[in-house]
């Protein structure tokens, strides 16, 4: 069994907490013995594989196989067309780890709805929305990413996995894959 997930902001990709109050996977009533592919961080929403199935868990979880997502970015600060190369070309050194060549690109606002709680503003300071396609996933790696060339993530949405868009999905829902979704993923 495969099925995606539409992770809320403040939800754990586990199903038990590691401190009391904590919001799980537990709480939105996914069938027995489906275990998280991948994780994103309880400051992160979007869409997260919940499966089964071990040769596929294998096939998404190992970096050999260069498994494309898509996250849409809001950054604190107006970066340009340089910044997006440099990200883009790879090699940020994330504490000794170099990241790879990914795609990168300015984005205009897409329109997500607010978050709750709210991203912080400030007046004085512009946001902008990019987006990053990675073929590998280390730990928190594209804020990581963005701080390392200057812009903070303020928001964090993944926005595919493969070609499965996150609007197939609704938001704090989940659904099981069909063989047509199956084809987005590779």
């Amino acid at each position: 069994m495969l099925v995606a997930f539409h992770k809320p902001y403040g939800v754990l990709s586990q199903f038990t907490p590691d401190q009391p109050g904590q919001r799980t996977l537990a709480e939105f009533g996914f069938p027995k013995g489906i275990f998280p592919i991948g994780r994103l961080d309880q400051d992160s929403e979007g869409l997260i594989l919940l499966g089964n199935e071990p040769r596929l868990v294998e096939r998404f979880l190992d970096p050999r196989h260069g498994h494309p997502r898509t996250y849409h970015v809001q950054v604190e600060g107006d970066p340009d067309e340089a910044v997006m190369r440099k990200l883009a070309a790879g090699g940020i050194d994330l504490k000794g780890h170099r990241t790879l060549p990914c795609q990168a690109r300015l984005l205009p606002d897409p329109g997500y709805p607010p978050r709750d709680p709210p991203v912080r503003f400030r007046k004085s300071v512009p946001d902008r929305w990019i987006e990053l396609v990675l073929t590998e996933g280390k730990n928190r790696q594209v804020r990581r990413m963005t701080a390392a060339v200057g812009f903070p993530t303020l928001r964090l949405i993944r926005a595919k996995i493969g070609r499965l868009p996150l609007t197939s999905v609704e938001h704090g829902t989940w659904r099981e894959l069909t063989p047509d979704d199956r084809q987005l993923l590779s």
